[in-house]
């Protein structure tokens, strides 16, 4: 089940502005930002492992490289699909194990890229989502228009990456890029302030730390394909 099912904002509900709800809040964000870190922690130390021990390097050739692409996909939609008739350990278990999948199905990055590079563009990216995600966080701004536009535009973004599998052309991966940037950037801040608006329509317990969780497997889609935008803008291949 999507995150988007639970917007529904039941009657009688604490305004936001109460010293009880804000606190709740603050306490909410702060465990989806700890489960969007340990995600990506878990992501980055399978990538390094896997190329380290030249795991990867050996599947790399073999048609199993196709699974390790698609694995991510399938376990982020069965989450989606499924979390509601899960336990919240269940959904938790999903989540490791698709951040694992991921740091597998991007291990690549770091045979393409020079250490130098990536650490640079991990950096420039966690600086950048961490003042979107804070306007997004702050503003009183309704960001529900911008959504549209970013939706549309990550549909593009999809639509343009399959044809360029075919036509492989440099223009058309350059201009993927700089959307890209400017669209997981936007939604960096959209996310943040509905996962936030999400927190008052929760009815606590285990549903409540699973939408903590589904808000975290959002900010983490943002931000690693943040990074990987801007690696593919600005990063420097090795052996140039």
């Amino acid at each position: 089940m999507n995150i988007k099912a639970y917007t529904s904002r039941p009657s009688g509900t604490a305004r936001l502005g109460s010293p009880a709800i804000d606190a709740g809040l603050r306490r909410y964000m702060l465990s989806v930002y700890n489960y969007m870190a340990v995600g990506l922690a878990m992501t980055g130390l399978v990538a390094t492992i896997a190329v380290a021990t030249g795991f990867y390097q050996q599947i790399a050739e073999t048609p199993l490289i196709w699974l390790v692409m698609l694995a991510p996909l399938a376990a982020v939609l069965f989450l989606s699909v499924r979390i509601d008739r899960m336990s919240f350990a269940m959904a938790q278990t999903v989540f490791w194990v698709y951040a694992g999948l991921m740091g597998l199905s991007l291990a690549g990055i770091l045979l393409v890229y020079t250490g130098t590079s990536v650490a640079r563009v991990f950096f420039i990216s966690a600086g950048t989502f961490a003042a979107m995600s804070l306007y997004g966080y702050s503003t009183r701004r309704d960001l529900s228009r911008l959504g549209s536009f970013l939706f549309m535009g990550l549909i593009g973004i999809v639509l343009a990456s399959v044809v360029n599998i075919f036509v492989a052309s440099s223009v058309l991966h350059f201009a993927i890029s700089v959307i890209g940037v400017l669209v997981f950037t936007g939604l960096s801040a959209y996310d943040t302030q509905r996962i936030k608006e999400i927190y008052v329509t929760g009815r606590g317990g285990a549903e409540m730390a699973k939408l903590a969780l589904m808000g975290a497997l959002t900010l983490y889609l943002d931000f690693i394909n943040l990074f990987v935008m801007l690696l593919q803008l600005t990063g420097d291949r090795r052996g140039r």
